[in-house]
């Protein structure tokens, strides 16, 4: 089956994760679905544009965002680049595809007030949990990791010595981050509370029961603390993560140092974050711009 194919591919040659590769098979699945509802085709490969966008035109009308449209809309795409490139179709069905337009959400990260704030309430809990939780929040702002990254560390990916921790990024890539001493204490003070729950677990970040931790309870244990101190709407890893790269920008760090921390494969990802170190670059530019007439004389 060529669905099975090009999922195997994404696996083994392009090095996905299994999250990744599900979310495209359940893409192609739900399209294959409606083809065989609406046009009796039970192959995708066959498909014209027409019916793409009949597809498209059904999940508008469904009030789903052009967002995740436009991302399942992808997923075809590089199946269909998939199956040109094994000789089983000519022509790509969406090779002159736009995509719908997407209104800019900007993203709010956390001030460092804000996250100190979150830490010192974090602190008010000094046993095993609440050690676990302050070291997540600690690592998420002072390296910038994903939440996926975060679940994945294991202990020996810690160099005590080197003061650095192993990362494992998107597609299987390694990267090595610096940690910060303070960082490296609380990670000492963990492992030893660790102690007290066995677990054959290789992971750095378990649960009371030994088990390694998962997504839904990372998010929850960000939003619980920082819905104490902070007003923000969005509340989460991400937005840590956010908080790291636009923090680092803001006190000069160079673009490219910024990208090699947050693991991107190229600097267009990682200039995402410049928009929210504009008003710092304003002050600099008004202060030392000879014409600015804010400029010392």
């Amino acid at each position: 089956m060529l669905i099975n194919a090009f999922l195997d591919y994404l696996l083994y040659e392009k090095n996905y994760s299994k999250h990744t590769v599900l979310a495209y098979k359940t893409d192609l699945f739900e399209f294959k679905n409606f083809c065989v509802t609406e046009f009796n085709q039970e192959t995708i490969q066959d498909v014209h544009y027409n019916q793409i966008r009949s597809w498209i035109v059904s999940l508008v009308n469904q009030q789903i965002s052009n967002t995740t449209i436009n991302r399942k809309i992808s997923s075809l795409k590089t199946f269909y680049k998939f199956l040109q490139k094994t000789n089983q179709i000519t022509i790509n069905p969406l090779a002159k595809h736009k995509a719908l337009k997407m209104q800019k959400k900007v993203q709010v990260p956390f001030t460092k007030e804000e996250i100190n704030q979150a830490i010192t309430l974090i602190e008010e809990t000094d046993d095993f949990i609440g050690v676990r939780n302050k070291l997540m929040v600690e690592l998420f702002y002072s390296t910038g990791i994903r939440r996926i990254e975060l679940i994945n560390l294991k202990e020996r990916d810690i160099n005590f010595y080197d003061k650095t921790i192993k990362v494992l990024g998107k597609r299987n890539k390694e990267r090595f981050v610096p940690l910060l001493s303070s960082v490296l204490e609380t990670v000492k003070k963990y492992l030893f509370l660790k102690k007290e729950y066995p677990t054959s677990c290789e992971a750095l970040f378990i649960t009371e029961k030994g088990n390694k931790i998962y997504e839904t309870l990372v998010y929850r244990v960000i939003n619980l603390y920082f819905s104490e101190v902070s007003t923000k709407v969005k509340k989460s890893p991400h937005i840590l993560r956010h908080s790291f790269a636009t923090h680092l920008l803001n006190q000069g760090a160079e673009l490219s140092s910024v990208k090699e921390l947050l693991g991107h494969s190229s600097l267009a990802s990682t200039q995402v974050y410049t928009h929210n170190s504009l008003e710092t670059l304003k002050k600099v530019f008004n202060s030392t711009h000879p014409r600015s007439g804010q400029t010392k004389k």
